[in-house]
């Protein structure tokens, strides 16, 4: 369920038609992988016309601002993320994060086109990152993302396994994180999971102990999380650069 301030947001966001895509922890709540997320990310369109809409809803919400880098399309193309701050009744406090460009995913249009939707009550359609958008855009540095991605596939799986589609299988093939799931597929789609298990560097089907597939995936993880830290190097030190500015602007 969609706690209150956080269908205000997406009310909104829907009134003003702002071209946005729920991703994050409300997004994982929706696909079932997740109980309970406190912010709203979302992916946005940096076009002009977009952001002015967004610019609209956010006076609406009466956010504001919270940290650097401010609400241009320079620093959202870039890969910067903004966070505002909610004010206006009904979402007071609420944290709203906005980002146009995702590491190691496609343009926003491609994520539209590719979008789930949701219906949240009479009214209100929320667009999301696809699944798979979503399990690419949570392969990060941090720790939460990836407790996050096995059980989005899990949830995925359990509920689609009796009969997929030829996508969903290859989907499931290329990001489980379950050595179980695994496992259950290389039994199930011996050659599709062959080619799966190559390209990930994992046990090949039946061979390998529990802690070679658990040292496998640990691997592919630590990948993931270096290149993470790897392309937010040089974005952190344009953040840095920014506050110091903003710092010698106050203090002048």
């Amino acid at each position: 369920m969609i706690p209150s301030p956080i269908h205000k947001v997406l009310s909104t966001f829907h009134k003003h038609r702002v071209r946005a895509l729920l991703m994050g922890g409300q997004a994982c709540v929706l696909y079932g992988g997740a109980e309970f997320s406190r912010d709203t990310d979302f992916a946005i369109l940096a076009d002009p016309a977009n952001l002015a809409r967004l610019q609209r809803a956010l006076r609406e919400l009466q956010a504001r601002c919270i940290a650097v880098p401010p609400l241009e399309p320079r620093h959202l193309r870039r890969g910067h993320a903004v966070h505002f701050r909610c004010g206006a009744a009904g979402c007071r406090g609420l944290r709203v994060d906005l980002m146009a460009r995702l590491r190691g995913l496609p343009a926003f249009s491609v994520l539209w086109r590719r979008r789930k939707t949701w219906k949240l009550g009479a009214h209100l359609r929320v667009a999301g990152l696809a699944l798979p958008d979503l399990v690419r855009a949570k392969k990060t540095q941090r720790d939460k993302d990836w407790p996050m991605i096995r059980r989005l596939i899990e949830a995925d799986y359990f509920a689609n396994s009796g009969s997929p589609r030829p996508g969903q299988v290859r989907f499931w093939l290329r990001e489980a994180r379950s050595p179980e799931i695994l496992r259950e597929l290389a039994g199930r789609y011996p050659a599709l999971f062959q080619q799966a298990a190559s390209r990930r560097n994992l046990p090949g089907r039946g061979q390998g102990s529990w802690l070679a597939w658990e040292k496998a995936l640990r691997r592919e993880e630590d990948g993931e999380r270096a290149r993470d830290r790897a392309y937010w190097r040089p974005l952190r030190r344009e953040l840095e650069a920014l506050r110091r500015r903003r710092v010698d602007v106050s203090l002048s």
